[in-house]
């Protein structure tokens, strides 16, 4: 690739730039790898040389190089890592090599907003093709006074640094390439401008700042500084960053939510984080874009994680030497997008007319409530027995109609409108001139056991089961089912004095109840390949209608479906994709009491 990125004109090695974006840094050391330049040259005035030498030795602490013009209004200009004029004078300086500073010091310089091409591109094309393409779209474009006077400056200072030196690195903004390239072949005088500067002030960038205010998101320039110490920064890839930040968003999401962000959920987070770029006229998704993405396709929760390690820069930028600057993006007229995370936890809200508050137990010293866990006497928490029995009729009605859907025939009108006019089908044959109509059979039986796989629990050799814990509990009243599950283990998180929070890997409700044996020490069940088969097998033997509702992230094996067979019952399998993923996670999670008597008082930590 280092090929790809030189752009050589004479004795002048070209650095066209985006200031701040990652793949122009990784091109310039691309490039110091393979050239080694005898100068560099840099597109910052020489009356900030001193403070901006002082702050690229700093990194990769963060600082910001300010001052105050004639008019009052102030300057910043911050120093990071990523951006490819910092990253070549921190070659230059690591190598020992002469660093000149060749633009103008211009007051009241205005902002520019011009729309560029991706910088990805860089990584696939190389620098070259991505500057000669720009170069040659715009090169009759006139610059402003101020660019003018500007780039008459850099090409001043080039032509003498060229005759001066064999080869010279220049690194300057890509809008300023194509001129002063133009203006290298043409004589120059220097033009007027400032040659000092006071009140020049190096302060370090505020830990908070460096969350709002950078040019890239802190975990890929993060990610840039660690490449760039092991010697691979020109190795750099932005979407490889951004799946590295996705994958340890979901490591924490799911310590701290305690909720796994599947592999359907993260193919749909890139895809629509890649059109949303694509629509926005980009290549790949800005930290915005992956916020909006993460939101969509998983929850608010793990949304935080992402903005929360995409956000966090670990080189804090303070130090005792330094005065310490806090900024935002309205300071520096950054284009800033906020968005606003509704996570899910409880909150303590002030009431107009103060009432009584029952503060609820803590634990005298940490890790009090797992220690004393004994789980010798264990019951269920009834609200959530409700949510589960209603869960599992909603299921059996949704399988019935699936059964219903699949019976029904469509067919041109005879003599007997049957069920009903099927409206769409009439209107798909219009051309035809008649009409048709609908015929409803029956499913043909009633659901006796439902079965729930949200996680097969198959795992690899030397690796641990995720949900070893087996239990089979039967119904306490005649409303509620008998249940058998697989699931996390009680006890290994305790939330409360006699509260266990655990998860469920899979579970089997059958009803009525009071008429299942264990199933996990039934030898008649020992055919079964794994525990989700397990539990079929048993609801396939205890339900007392034709059919067995099965949910999971596949089909049962044919297999299971002979063994229904045989037994005169029917699985009918439904996608766990087609229930909704937040009445999942409610249904997922449950609590195991360590006696009936903590029932009452498991509503104040559940």
């Amino acid at each position: 690739m280092a090929d790809n990125d030189l752009i050589e004109y004479g004795n002048i090695l070209f650095v066209p730039c985006l200031h701040g974006r990652v793949e122009f840094a990784a091109a310039v050391h691309r490039i110091f790898a393979q050239r080694r330049p005898e100068a560099v040259a840099v597109e910052i005035p020489a009356t900030l040389e001193a403070a901006f030498i002082r702050g690229v030795k700093r990194l990769p602490r963060l600082s910001v190089v300010l001052y105050e013009e004639q008019s009052g209004g102030h300057v910043y200009l911050p120093i990071e890592p990523q951006d490819a004029i910092v990253a070549a004078a921190a070659q230059a300086l690591e190598h020992d090599l002469p660093l000149h500073f060749i633009d103008r010091d211009t007051e009241g310089y205005p902002p520019h907003r011009d729309p560029m091409p991706d910088p990805y591109l860089v990584t696939r094309l190389g620098l070259a093709a991505y500057a000669e393409a720009y170069r040659l779209e715009f090169e009759d474009r006139p610059s402003a006074r101020a660019d003018e006077l500007r780039e008459m400056t850099m090409a001043f200072h080039l032509k003498a640094l060229a005759e001066q030196h064999a080869s010279v690195l220049c690194v300057l903004g890509l809008t300023h390439y194509g001129p002063v390239r133009r203006l290298l072949d043409e004589p120059l005088a220097q033009p007027l401008g400032k040659k000092r500067r006071k009140g020049v002030v190096l302060a370090g960038l505020a830990q908070e700042s460096a969350r709002e205010i950078l040019s890239e998101m802190p975990y890929l320039i993060s990610a840039f500084v660690r490449a760039a110490e092991q010697g691979k920064a020109g190795e750099l890839d932005r979407l490889a960053v951004h799946q590295a930040l996705l994958g340890e968003a979901s490591q924490r999401h799911l310590k701290n939510s305690r909720e796994e962000v599947r592999p359907g959920q993260m193919t749909v987070l890139n895809r629509f984080g890649r059109n949303y770029a694509l629509v926005q006229g980009g290549l790949t998704p800005d930290l915005f874009q992956l916020l909006i993405a993460s939101r969509g396709a998983v929850d608010d929760n793990f949304a935080y994680e992402v903005w929360d390690l995409a956000t966090t820069y670990p080189w804090p930028g303070e130090s005792e030497d330094l005065p310490t600057v806090r900024l935002t993006a309205e300071d520096l007229f950054l284009n800033e997008k906020k968005i606003r995370f509704y996570r899910r936890f409880r909150r303590q809200r002030r009431r107009l007319v103060p009432v009584p508050v029952k503060q609820r137990k803590k634990e005298e010293v940490p890790g009090q409530w797992q220690r004393e866990w004994q789980g010798m006497s264990i019951c269920s928490y009834p609200p959530e027995d409700v949510i589960v029995e209603g869960y599992g009729q909603y299921i059996k009605q949704k399988a019935v109609q699936m059964l219903s859907e699949e019976n029904r025939r469509t067919h041109p009108f005879t003599c007997s409108m049957e069920d009903g006019l099927d409206i769409r089908e009439t209107i798909r044959n219009w051309y035809e001139g008649r009409m048709y109509v609908s015929e409803c059979r029956p499913a043909g039986g009633r659901v006796g056991s439902v079965v729930v796989i949200f996680d097969e629990d198959r795992p690899l050799p030397r690796h641990k089961e995720k949900y070893p814990w087996r239990l089979t509990w039967l119904g306490e009243h005649a409303q509620e089912s008998d249940m058998a599950f697989y699931a996390t283990r009680a006890g290994e998180q305790v939330i409360g004095p006699g509260i266990s929070r655990c998860e469920y890997g899979g579970l089997m409700l059958s009803y009525p109840p009071l008429r299942m044996a264990d199933i996990w020490t039934d030898s008649f069940f020992d055919g079964a390949r794994n525990k989700a088969e397990r539990l079929l097998m048993a609801a396939i033997d205890y339900s007392e209608e034709k059919l067995v509702a099965y949910i999971g992230p596949r089909p049962p094996s044919s297999r299971m479906k002979s063994l229904a067979e045989m037994y005169g019952r029917k699985v009918v399998f439904l996608p766990l994709g087609q229930f909704s993923p937040l009445m999942l996670k409610k249904i997922r999670v449950f609590h195991v009491l360590e006696g009936h008597e903590v029932r009452g008082y498991a509503k104040e930590y559940i």
